[in-house]
């Protein structure tokens, strides 16, 4: 990929990973990533925010073969796959500066072994003169680590983001056009990684749009010339009102739990719920964590297996605990076979979670009728529930 300019003398360098499939050995990636570097000319001294993964270093060299000297080197952020191509950047540019808040100076030094004398630590609303061209740091901390920050290039309205406002999209379209899909990735982008901060988040919304932005440049996804989208799908995201969705992740041996979230699904869409059902055996989880941003109830699907509830599920609902949607109620349904401690380890599971726990639904070995009409009356309840809280 060669350096693309978004505005006069600054440039997107980087690189795509077209191939790359998994992040964190966690989070799938149906659509890749991109690593994305900003290289920022000012008449008297020129600054790279952001490096790549370090997996991608030798092109993010390649496109600085040309470029002269680098006086700064912004890191918005230390995880490695925008920092850990700063040793490569120093190593060439010998009097370059790494510049950043005092938290991420700590973890540069930690995670990286950066020498600390190269690197600058500046403070909120700090600005940094590269000539005709202006650089002001803001904090956003938990955005989506404790130590963030994004810059703010003044003479041209361009904020440059890292994490925030990011996607896990690999193109090689310069501007967000194609709306729809960059909405899906960016989604996807916030539920694994934003949403268990949407209270810190919101605060930084309302920092960043106290400047004038015309464009938004992320580290990870295309630059969205029109930043209205993005920060206007955020604030739906971390709004504190779910919609009217239920989500059921559930898993089932023998059918038994199966034919429980049949009756459920069955009912709740005679009250006009949307309903999205995951079976956690072939689930991407990145869409499971897509639906839980605007669910209102979680109704987990647990069989039992060896007294607790089977292990899938119980890593799926310590997922949601971890992602702590803005969910309001969550229940338990499923089948064991002669004993169980499903409930109780669940409720364990989403300790984290501030929801109303409706009345669960267990059946012995495969549900009888007494069961499915205990299904019908907690699909009533969460139908009740639901219209009271004025969901749509």
């Amino acid at each position: 990929m060669q350096a693309r300019e978004i505005a006069p003398k600054v440039a997107l360098i980087g690189a795509v990973d077209w191939d790359r499939r998994l992040f964190d050995s966690l989070i799938p990636l149906p659509d890749g990533t991109s690593y994305n570097s900003y290289l920022v000319r000012g008449s008297q001294k020129t600054a790279l925010i952001d490096t790549v993964d370090p997996a991608k270093s030798d092109t993010l060299m390649e496109q600085l073969a040309e470029a002269p000297a680098i006086d700064y080197i912004v890191a918005n952020h230390a995880e490695q796959d925008h920092s850990g191509s700063i040793g490569c950047v120093l190593d060439k540019y010998k009097n370059a500066v790494v510049v950043c808040t005092p938290k991420c100076k700590d973890m540069l030094v930690d995670h990286l072994r950066i020498d600390a004398d190269r690197i600058r630590a500046v403070s909120d609303g700090e600005t940094l003169a590269l000539g005709d061209k202006t650089l002001e740091f803001v904090y956003t901390p938990w955005v989506h680590w404790p130590e963030t920050m994004v810059t703010y290039l003044r003479e041209d309205n361009v904020l440059f983001s890292c994490d925030f406002f990011g996607s896990h999209l690999a193109t090689n379209e310069l501007f967000a056009t194609d709306e729809e899909r960059v909405a899906e990735a960016a989604k996807r982008y916030y539920a694994e990684i934003m949403m268990p901060f949407r209270t810190t988040i919101k605060k930084n919304i309302e920092k960043v749009q106290a400047h004038s932005i015309a464009l938004i440049a992320p580290s990870h996804g295309p630059v969205y010339n029109r930043p209205a989208f993005i920060i206007d799908a955020y604030k739906e995201w971390i709004s504190d009102t779910p919609k009217n969705v239920v989500v059921i992740p559930y898993i089932s041996m023998h059918g038994s739990t199966r034919a429980m979230v049949d009756r459920l699904v069955a009912h709740l869409t005679m009250h006009n719920i949307v309903v999205h059902q995951f079976d956690l055996a072939v689930t991407d989880i990145g869409k499971l964590a897509i639906a839980l941003v605007d669910a209102a109830t979680i109704v987990i699907g647990a069989p039992t297996v060896h007294v607790g509830p089977h292990p899938t599920v119980l890593y799926a609902a310590t997922l949601a605990n971890a992602l702590r949607p803005k969910a309001a109620f969550a229940s338990v349904i499923g089948s064991y076979g002669w004993s169980t401690k499903a409930l109780e380890q669940i409720a364990a599971a989403i300790s984290h979670l501030k929801v109303e726990i409706l009345e669960p639904v267990l059946a012995k070995g495969y549900p009888r009728e007494t069961d499915f009409v205990k299904l019908d009356a907690l699909a009533d309840a969460i139908a009740q529930k639901h219209s009271a809280a004025g969901l749509k």
